[in-house]
């Protein structure tokens, strides 16, 4: 929303003041209009639809404080601040308590405390928009809840229960069990007003990931030429997901375990002390226990952030859900590919659901958008899958599985670890530290 598009309504039954309120306002860019009565007031509320009502106190009729009550009954939405030549702290909490945002004293001493305090209505008017756009967004980019928790029932009461609440959830699964979108359902399903703000810990170096998640003063480093505000204070009134929290260096640790003890933090090179009521939904593909024993992440910050935790069951332990994910993942690929799919052959599908998908939804997603690609006369093409055959992977354990994954995509390029990283959807520490653990170094 810009100035041109937020409108005021100034109400004044002394018309000198109210021509110079009005041009005050226009002057600094506001749609306003104008209303000599309270009276004339209630009748330009509909044609005019005013975001913020400035009314005196004292008017023959319906006074401010009567406008004020019958404004927040049929549009709570709106704010009010009230004019008065009698600014009593009385008359002030009377307001407040009537839902006015402010109040301002006349005769007006200073035009700018007017504009100033016109600037913080509007700029709660803009965080109010654009939180209920990305809250929009966020319910449109979400498939159909009963799809998204297709045998996982259990696991859906669970983020039912926890999501009303302020309570830290910690999000266990394997790479690509979708833990990013039952983290977006929890805020969804909650009632935070504020926006879903994601980061994942693994794909930032540790030097930056503090800047990145608290923020920095200008000046703090090298090249920091502006401040900047950090995820946490981004997430103000709304969630902050941490994705991979495994792989958070000590120094990040430290800052992280202090918010969630009392909500604060300082940006980097800053003093000032900043206050967050973020709620914060972390997320891994580790066993932190181990993590633990090891000694690479902290004890404190583990029972801080494990108050309630969530297993997302593997792809592979929820077979009867394949079918329908398929012909979901087809529908909307089709569309945004522009191809038109209008059968799934049953050897196509006997195939994708005997797999035991390693890579998980991830990798079905993967997967369905290649066979789209290629298919011709409407059929669904049949999927490329791992050279492997699936009596393989069975064969042996979830450990055998994963190392030689590994020890494929290191052959497949050549011994580069970034890229091997990358191609196995984990971190390049995750997989330094998997080399090392099964001895393919």
């Amino acid at each position: 929303m810009d100035k041109e598009n937020f409108r005021i309504l100034v109400v004044d039954d002394d018309k000198a003041f109210l021509l110079l309120m009005t041009s005050i306002l226009k002057d600094a860019g506001y749609r306003v209009d104008r209303a000599s009565s309270g009276e004339e007031a209630l009748k330009k509320l509909r044609r005019f639809s005013p975001h913020l009502i400035i009314a005196d106190l004292k008017m023959p009729g319906i006074s401010g404080l009567e406008l004020t009550e019958k404004v927040k009954e049929e549009h709570p939405e709106m704010e009010v601040v009230m004019i008065t030549a009698y600014g009593t702290v009385d008359t002030a909490v009377r307001a407040m308590k009537l839902g006015a945002f402010d109040y301002i004293t006349k005769p007006l001493k200073d035009p700018e405390e007017l504009r100033q305090l016109v600037a913080r209505v509007f700029e709660k008017q803009q965080l109010k928009l654009e939180n209920q756009l990305l809250r929009e967004q966020l319910s449109q980019d979400l498939p159909p809840m009963d799809l998204i928790f297709l045998g996982m029932e259990d696991l859906r009461q669970e983020v039912e229960e926890v999501a009303p609440t302020d309570a830290t959830v910690m999000l266990y699964g394997e790479s690509g069990t979708g833990k990013s979108l039952i983290a977006k359902v929890i805020h969804h399903l909650s009632s935070r007003k504020g926006p879903f703000v994601e980061i994942n810990c693994a794909a930032i170096p540790e030097n930056l990931l503090e800047a990145e998640l608290f923020g920095y003063e200008r000046g703090a480093f090298t090249g920091a030429t502006s401040t900047k505000k950090g995820k946490f204070e981004l997430a103000q009134r709304g969630t902050i997901f941490l994705d991979e929290i495994s792989e958070m260096g000590p120094s990040s640790q430290a800052k992280l375990l202090r918010v969630l003890q009392d909500g604060s933090f300082e940006r980097l090179g800053g003093l000032a002390t900043i206050k967050t009521d973020a709620r914060v939904i972390a997320a891994t593909n580790r066993n932190l226990k181990e993590a633990l024993k090891e000694k690479i992440f902290r004890e404190d910050l583990y029972y801080r952030l494990n108050v309630f935790p969530i297993e997302i069951p593997p792809l592979r332990k929820r077979r009867e859900a394949i079918p329908q994910l398929v012909r979901y993942l087809t529908a909307t690929m089709s569309k945004r590919l522009g191809k038109e799919i209008t059968e799934i052959p049953k050897k196509v599908m006997d195939t994708l659901v005997k797999y035991p998908w390693p890579g998980n939804i991830r990798e079905l997603q993967n997967v369905i958008e290649r066979a789209v690609i290629l298919s011709k006369g409407g059929r669904l093409a049949p999927p490329r899958l791992e050279e492997e055959r699936e009596e393989d992977f069975l064969e042996g354990s979830l450990k055998e599985l994963e190392k030689k994954a590994i020890e494929r995509a290191l052959e497949k390029f050549g011994g580069n670890r970034k890229k091997a990283a990358e191609y196995l959807g984990i971190s390049l520490r995750t997989l330094q530290y998997k080399i090392k653990d099964y001895g393919l170094v």
